[in-house]
C-alpha cells in the first residue's frame, strides 16, 4: 500500500455491498487448551503501535487461546476515502500479524446503507463472530446492532465513532475534541499568517447524526468563542452540517451568496472543503486569501494546502487506530480484560451518561512545512501523487519529495 511496510492492494467496487478480506467460516477454530499465565499475557499500550505493525505479533498467543471469529464493519466510501484506502487494509494486516487466519475474520463496508450495516452484523454473528468492531453510520443503526450483539453475548468495539445510546464494550478512536481544538487553533494561526483583516467566518459542521462531528465542534467552538465574543471576528453563519461534499457545497454557496464578504472558513474535513475550494477558484479567489481548515489529510486536501487554498489538515495516523482495535478484539476474543495501558481514557455517552472505556489516540495538525515529516514519511500519501503537475513547484518549495 502507500507505505514502507508490506503492501496491501485494495480495490473498491461500488456495486459490492462489502469488502471481504476474510470469511466468517461456519467452523470456529478450537482454542488451545490450558489457561494463560499472567506472565504470558501481552501488555500493550497506546505507544506500542507503529508502521511496522510489530506489536501485533505479540498477540499471537492470544490468537491461539481465543474462540470464534472477529468481524469489522466500516460505514461508507463517501464521507472519507480513508475507509477503503487505509482502514480496511490496515485492519487486515493487523489481524494477520496478530495470528488470525483469513477464515477467522471479515472486513466489510456498509456503503452508506443502515440496513446493510445491520444485516452484515447479524449475519456475522450468526456465522460465528465472537467480537464485533463496528463504525456506525449513525447512532440509530449502531444501537440496533449493539442490542442484537448483546443479546447474543458478543462484545462490540465502537470504531472511530461512538454509538450514542449504545451498549458497546469499548471505544477506539482519536481524541476527537482535540481534533476540533487543532482545527480551531489552525484557523487562528492561518488568519494571522495570511493577514486576513476583520475575519468574517463561516463555521461549517459535520453531520448532526455523527457524535464525532459534535466532539469536533466542542473543540473548535471553544477556541473560536473568545474571538467572536470580543468582536475581533464575526460569526457569519453556522450551516446545519453534513459529511456529503455536494451538500456541503450547497450549504456554503447559499451562505456566500448572502454574505459575499466571507473571508475565512472553519471546515471540519478535507472532503467537504474540496468542492468549495474549487468553486471559489472559479470565482477568481486567489491563494492565501480565504483561510480554510480540513481533516483527514486527503490527497486533494494536501494539494490545496501546498497551493495556498487550505491552511492545514488534521492528520490521524489510521494505522494506530486499526492496530488498537484489533488488539482490543484479540483480548476480548481470548476472554481477557485489556490492560489499562491500552485503554487509556473514557468518553461519556451523552445519551445515557455512561462513561465508556476508551482508547484515545493523538492526532496531528499538518501544514505545508510538516507534510514531509508526517504523511509522506508514514506513506499515507505518496509524494509522486502529491507532487504531480501542477503541484511540482509547490512540493519543491516545501521540500516534499
Amino acid at each position: 500500500m502507500r507505505s514502507a511496510h508490506k503492501a496491501v492492494a485494495v480495490v473498491a467496487a461500488a456495486s459490492a455491498a462489502a469488502l471481504i478480506l476474510g470469511a466468517c467460516g461456519s467452523s470456529s477454530p478450537s482454542s488451545s487448551s490450558g489457561k494463560l499465565k499472567p506472565s504470558q499475557i501481552p501488555h500493550l499500550s497506546t505507544s506500542s503501535f507503529n508502521l511496522t505493525f510489530s506489536a501485533m505479533k505479540e498477540l499471537k498467543i492470544l490468537a491461539s487461546h481465543g474462540k470464534g471469529n472477529v468481524a469489522a464493519i466500516l460505514p461508507d466510501t463517501v464521507s472519507s476515502t480513508r475507509y477503503v484506502e487505509f482502514d480496511a487494509p490496515y485492519l487486515k494486516e493487523s489481524f494477520l500479524d496478530a495470528g488470525l487466519k483469513p477464515s477467522q475474520f471479515v472486513i466489510q463496508n456498509a456503503l452508506g446503507v443502515d440496513a446493510t450495516e445491520l444485516s452484515d452484523a447479524e449475519a456475522d454473528i450468526t456465522k460465528g463472530a465472537t467480537v464485533l468492531i463496528m463504525d456506525p453510520l449513525d447512532s440509530g443503526v449502531g444501537a440496533k446492532i449493539e442490542s442484537y450483539a448483546k443479546a447474543h453475548g458478543v462484545p462490540v468495539i465502537d470504531y472511530d465513532r461512538l454509538t450514542l445510546g449504545g451498549t458497546r464494550k469499548y471505544y477506539d478512536s482519536f481524541n476527537n475534541v482535540y481534533v476540533g481544538t487543532l482545527l480551531g487553533q489552525g484557523l487562528v494561526k492561518c488568519i494571522a499568517s495570511w493577514n486576513v483583516k476583520k475575519p468574517q467566518v463561516v463555521v461549517m459542521h459535520g453531520a448532526p447524526t455523527d457524535n464525532n462531528a459534535t466532539l469536533f465542534a466542542d473543540g473548535y467552538d471553544a477556541v473560536l468563542a473568545p474571538y467572536f465574543k470580543s468582536k475581533a471576528w464575526t460569526d457569519v453563519a453556522n450551516p446545519a452540517g453534513t459529511w456529503d461534499p455536494p451538500t456541503a457545497l450547497s450549504e456554503f454557496q447559499a451562505v456566500f451568496t448572502k454574505h459575499p464578504n466571507i473571508n475565512a472558513v472553519l471546515m471540519p474535513n478535507d472532503e467537504n472543503g474540496a468542492p468549495i475550494i474549487h468553486w471559489l477558484q472559479t470565482k477568481g479567489v486567489k491563494p492565501m486569501t480565504i483561510p480554510m481548515t480540513g481533516q483527514d489529510a486527503t490527497l486533494t486536501g494536501l494539494q490545496n494546502i501546498i497551493s495556498g487554498y487550505q491552511c492545514g489538515t488534521v492528520y490521524k495516523p489510521i494505522y494506530l487506530e486499526a492496530q488498537a482495535a484489533v488488539a482490543l478484539a484479540m483480548y476480548l476474543r481470548a476472554g481477557l480484560t485489556p490492560p489499562s495501558s491500552l485503554v487509556n481514557g473514557t468518553v461519556t455517552d451523552v445519551s445515557t451518561g455512561v462513561k465508556v472505556p476508551s482508547i484515545l489516540l493523538a492526532p496531528e495538525w499538518v501544514i505545508p512545512t510538516t507534510i514531509q515529516s508526517t504523511v509522506i514519511k508514514d506513506g499515507f500519501v505518496p509524494a509522486s501523487q502529491l507532487c504531480a503537475a501542477p503541484f511540482a513547484a509547490d512540493c519543491k518549495k516545501y521540500g516534499i519529495s
